[in-house]
């Protein structure tokens, strides 16, 4: 069986459900695949009807914007049909249009689901790990990865989150599983951020991108240790290793301003902080 042509058949058929439900002209067909179709179209027609009471972000409107208008040029919706000849060229322009309904139903779709799940992913903003949104606050931290446009800004978006764990962990102190889960996420949030940051300052033998660095450790440290007061001596050590983590990132940093200030080339060398560089000549 041609997949593309099953898959482009049943965007088809979804489009028409779609326009039915919305009091469109009733088309007197039916596919195997309409139960699972309306399911779609119900789903679609309550993210319609219930708006979440959200005001949307100004760059998240911008961000999806340009990927449904990257998706329509991939696609070729609202592109002019192409022309042909005999009984093949005749019917062209129909499937044509018909399948640009049908991708644009979909876009459509996309749109409205991106829209009210930003919604759902404001009301996530501060639940805690055993809440019902937990889950989709951290879909939303994913997405933000994904749509981030450089190594700088998915860096900073890392460190972001970092601080967000910390937050997190003040709240289940009492929660002793709890406690170290979320500073273990904390510490692999502040792993992968200084790791990106790092890496593009070694590569562009610029520090600018170590500023981010510095300016997280200064205050996640202060805040780190405003956890020490745990009555609870595995929590004191649990504690005691994200600063000792957030330490190396700081040596870290200096160790790369230092480098790229002495006109070392970018290290060989690099772990989970990023590149590891060697010292500079005249410090041996």
């Amino acid at each position: 069986m041609d997949s593309d042509l099953f898959s482009r058949r049943r965007a088809e058929r979804f489009a028409q459900l779609l326009d039915e439900a919305n009091g469109g002209r009733r088309h007197h067909v039916r596919s195997r695949s309409d139960d699972e179709l309306a399911a779609l179209v119900a789903v679609s027609r309550r993210l319609t009807a219930d708006r979440p009471d959200v005001e949307v972000d100004g760059e998240f409107r911008t961000g999806l914007r340009a990927m449904l208008v990257a998706t329509a040029e991939r696609e070729g919706v609202g592109a002019p049909a192409k022309t042909g000849t005999g009984v093949r060229g005749s019917l062209l322009p129909a499937m044509t249009g018909r399948r640009a309904r049908a991708r644009g139903a979909i876009l459509v779709g996309v749109a409205a689901g991106a829209i009210a799940l930003s919604g759902i992913s404001a009301a996530s903003e501060n639940a805690v790990p055993g809440d019902a949104l937990y889950g989709m606050k951290r879909s939303t931290e994913r997405a933000q990865l994904a749509l981030a446009s450089s190594d700088i800004s998915r860096g900073q978006l890392f460190l972001d989150f970092a601080r967000t764990r910390l937050d997190e962990a003040a709240t289940v102190r009492d929660d002793r599983l709890g406690f170290s889960a979320v500073l273990d996420d904390m510490d692999a949030d502040t792993r992968q951020g200084v790791r990106l940051l790092t890496t593009v300052a070694a590569q562009r033998s610029d520090p600018a991108a170590l500023d981010a660095v510095d300016t997280f450790l200064g205050g996640q440290r202060r805040a780190v240790s405003g956890l020490l007061d745990r009555s609870d001596h595995a929590d004191r050590d649990r504690t005691r290793r994200s600063l000792a983590l957030l330490d190396a990132a700081g040596r870290r940093a200096d160790a790369l301003r230092e480098a790229i200030a002495c006109g070392l080339p970018a290290p060989a060398a690099s772990d989970a902080l990023g590149p590891a560089p060697t010292t500079c000549p005249g410090d041996r």
